[in-house]
C-alpha cells in the first residue's frame, strides 16, 4: 500500500475511532525491519499528538500462517504485564478500513538492539547483560503461559512436521548452490529428534531485532510476533543463540558480537527457567537449517520484486556457514 493511499485511509478510521471529525492525520512512514508491512503515524487532535504503529498483512496472499495478524494480536492479548509488549487498541478485520486485517498498537520511544549501532556498543557491559537478562526473563515468562487459552494458534507443531514443513520453501529458494548441505542436516535432524520435550507458546523469532529497548537499557516491548506459534519452548532459546553465535555466520552483518555469546545466553535461560536444555544443541541446528532456507527464500522474493529487501544479499553469505554449523551440531 502507498503512503498517500494509506493516509487517505487512516484518516476516517482515526475519526471515527477518536469519535473526532477535526483531527487530522500525519508523519505516515514505513517502520524499519524485513517483517512486513508496518507503519508508523501520528493523530494530531486539539490537545495532544499520539503516535500509532499498525500492522497489516502482505497484499494478496491467503490469511494464514505469518500473514493472519489477528494470530499475533492473540499471543499479544494474552501476555501479562511481567512481559513488556505492545499492547493492541484497534484491530479488526473488516477491509472497509484498510482492504485487509490489521492491528494498531502505540509507536514506542526506543530503539531494537542492532549490534553495529553505537548506542550499543557505547553502553557498559554490565547495562548490556542486564538487556539480555530482562530478555531471557521474557522469554521465560513467555514460555509459563498457559497455552490452552490460545487455541487460536492452533495445535502444538510436532518437531518432525516442523522439519518437513520448509521443504517447500527450500524448493523456492534462490543461489541452490549453497543449500547443498540441506538433505543431509534435515536426515540428521529427524534421525535426532528430542524425546522429552516441554510444550508450550514460543514467540518464533526471539532475537535482538525483535526486542525493543529504551537507548538506557530499559526492555520496552518483545515485537514482532508473526512467527508465533505452540510447540516445543525450546525453539526461542534454539533461535535466539543462532543469531548469537560467530560461528555460524560469515556476512558483514552479522560480524559484531557486542551482547552476549550464545553459551551465556543460554545458561541465563536455564538459570531462570528451570527448564532443562540437555537437547539445545539439537534446537540450535533447527534454527540455524531454518534460517539458512529462509534467507534463500527471501533472497528469491528480493530479486524477483515480490519483497525488495537488499540485506538478503549480505545474508545470503552466511547460508553455508550456518548449514555446517547445524551439521556440527548433530554429528558429535
Amino acid at each position: 500500500m502507498e503512503l498517500d493511499e494509506l493516509a487517505q485511509r487512516l484518516l476516517p478510521f482515526s475519526q471515527a475511532h477518536y469519535n473526532d471529525k477535526n483531527i487530522s492525520v500525519s508523519d505516515v512512514m514505513k517502520m524499519p525491519g524485513h517483517a512486513g508491512f508496518s507503519y508508523g503515524f501520528t493523530v494530531n487532535t486539539l490537545n495532544r499528538k499520539d503516535s500509532w504503529y499498525i500492522r497489516l498483512p502482505p497484499p494478496d496472499v491467503k490469511l494464514e500462517s505469518t500473514a493472519d495478524v489477528i494470530r499475533q494480536v492473540t499471543a499479544l492479548n494474552l501476555l501479562p504485564d511481567s512481559v513488556p509488549h505492545c499492547e493492541v487498541k484497534w484491530f479488526g478485520e473488516d477491509p472497509c478500513w484498510f482492504g485487509r486485517p490489521y492491528f494498531i498498537v502505540r509507536l514506542l520511544d526506543g530503539d531494537t538492539v542492532r549490534l553495529s549501532d553505537s548506542w550499543v556498543k557505547d553502553l557498559p557491559r554490565q547495562v548490556r547483560f542486564g538487556m539480555a537478562y530482562q530478555a531471557i526473563r521474557a522469554m521465560s515468562e513467555i514460555h509459563n503461559l498457559d497455552w490452552s487459552q490460545a487455541s487460536y494458534l492452533g495445535a502444538p507443531i510436532r518437531l518432525d512436521h516442523d522439519v518437513n514443513r520448509w521443504d517447500r520453501f527450500f524448493e523456492k529458494g534462490a543461489e541452490k548452490q549453497r543449500l547443498k548441505l540441506v538433505p543431509e542436516v534435515k536426515k540428521l535432524l529427524l534421525a535426532r529428534l528430542p524425546k522429552n520435550i516441554q510444550i508450550g507458546i514460543f514467540h518464533g523469532d526471539f532475537q535482538w531485532s525483535n526486542l525493543f529497548y529504551s537507548k538506557d537499557g530499559q526492555l520496552l516491548a518483545v515485537i514482532d510476533w508473526e512467527l508465533v506459534g505452540i510447540g516445543s519452548i525450546l525453539n526461542d532459546i534454539g533461535w535466539f543463540a543462532t543469531f548469537n553465535d560467530p560461528m555460524a555466520w560469515d556476512d558483514v552483518n552479522h560480524s559484531e558480537y557486542t551482547m552476549p555469546n550464545a553459551e551465556e545466553l543460554i545458561s541465563m535461560y536455564s538459570e531462570t527457567s528451570g527448564i532443562n536444555s540437555s537437547d539445545i544443541n539439537w534446537y540450535r541446528a533447527l534454527a540455524a537449517y531454518k534460517f539458512a532456507i529462509i534467507t534463500s527464500f527471501n533472497l528469491m522474493l528480493h530479486r524477483r520484486g515480490k519483497r525488495e529487501d537488499p540485506a538478503w544479499e549480505i545474508t545470503k553469505d552466511s547460508i553455508e556457514p550456518l548449514l555446517k554449523r547445524a551439521r556440527s551440531f548433530l554429528t558429535v
